[in-house]
């Protein structure tokens, strides 16, 4: 047989192997191959666009330490981030429905309450856009259909509040919750009294009325002497509260959730106790650069838990390398 014709048989003797492989799997995926990512890959450059949608507007001081992470992160990577908030659900639902509606690329999304955003942030996964939360909704998270969660446990930062305000000797402790019906706010408030493991009593004020915040905080501590000790979820509030004890005239010890460069000056003052930092600027970053990972190169980062931003906790031996952050707004 001569070298030419070898040649042409042993082409059709593959091309009919190939086409028999393909018939045996009829369409579908060999063995070992994924089912449903079928997604393009994208180019490690590619361009990208990620909605980041928060419960909160702009403005407020935490969530714009958030907003800088992830648009910092945005910039590095070469990333589009277009950032909307809004503190009621169906709002909030109705920025993530516009983000789908656009098609973005990936969805980063706090739920402060998770069962009002519930149905836009499944209706992005069954558009095929990925979904990382951030912040809150940790345990609904994977529920969902989410990539991963970037944020902290609150019930394991309360319980650490809560131990350390025992250690401090507060023997009864008021947990003041400063937005109705948040799960975190909930979550921070039993594990604080977990791990205190004294008499602690929620309290409810408004965010939106810091005033009238203070009377409330103001008016507990007069009336009852048994509080000794005030945990805040908020730094608005906790100024709230450091204010109503000066007017109370009251010694109770003080600690909060959440960090402003008011704050951590507070507790180099030592007018706090502590403040615990979830850390928001990683919170933005990091959930903006796990987006980047999934959509570039198709990693899910976690392995199906949470990755951990905090707790952290400002004291008076930290509080100076804090403040230097504080001051150019990335913690």
């Amino acid at each position: 047989m001569g070298l030419q014709r070898r040649r042409r048989r042993y082409a059709a003797l593959l091309a009919g192997g190939l086409l028999l492989l393909a018939g045996c799997t009829n369409g579908r995926p060999a063995e070992g191959t994924a089912v449903g990512d079928t997604a393009p890959v994208q180019p490690a450059d590619a361009p990208i666009t990620v909605a980041v949608v928060s419960h909160s507007r702009a403005g407020d001081s935490f969530w714009d330490v958030v907003k800088s992470g992830a648009e910092e992160a945005g910039r590095q990577q070469g990333i589009t981030v277009n950032y909307a908030g809004d503190g009621d659900p169906t709002q909030q639902s109705q920025l993530i429905d516009n983000a789908v509606a656009q098609g973005v690329d990936g969805l980063v999304v706090s739920m402060a309450n998770p069962e009002g955003v519930r149905a836009s942030v499944e209706g992005a996964v069954a558009a095929g856009i990925p979904v990382i939360t951030i912040n809150a909704g940790m345990v609904e998270s994977a529920e969902y259909g989410a990539v991963t969660h970037v944020g902290q446990s609150e019930r394991m930062a309360g319980e650490q509040a809560g131990e350390r305000l025992r250690e401090s000797g507060v023997t009864g402790l008021l947990c003041v919750i400063h937005e109705a019906g948040s799960v975190s706010q909930e979550e921070r408030c039993a594990g604080a009294a977990e791990g205190f493991g004294g008499p602690v009593e929620n309290i409810q004020v408004d965010i939106s009325n810091t005033a009238d915040a203070r009377a409330t905080i103001q008016n507990k501590l007069m009336s009852d002497d048994s509080v000794d000790g005030v945990l805040t979820l908020n730094p608005a509030i906790a100024t709230s509260a450091l204010g109503a004890i000066g007017d109370a005239g009251s010694d109770a010890d003080l600690a909060t959730f959440d960090v402003s460069a008011d704050i951590v000056e507070a507790v180099r003052a030592g007018d706090m106790l502590f403040a615990i930092d979830q850390q928001p600027y990683a919170q933005g970053y990091l959930g903006v650069t796990l987006m980047g990972l999934k959509v570039r190169n198709g990693n899910d980062v976690g392995g199906g838990r949470p990755v951990y931003s905090g707790p952290a906790f400002i004291t008076a031996d930290n509080a100076d390398q804090v403040a230097q952050y504080a001051e150019r707004g990335t913690r």
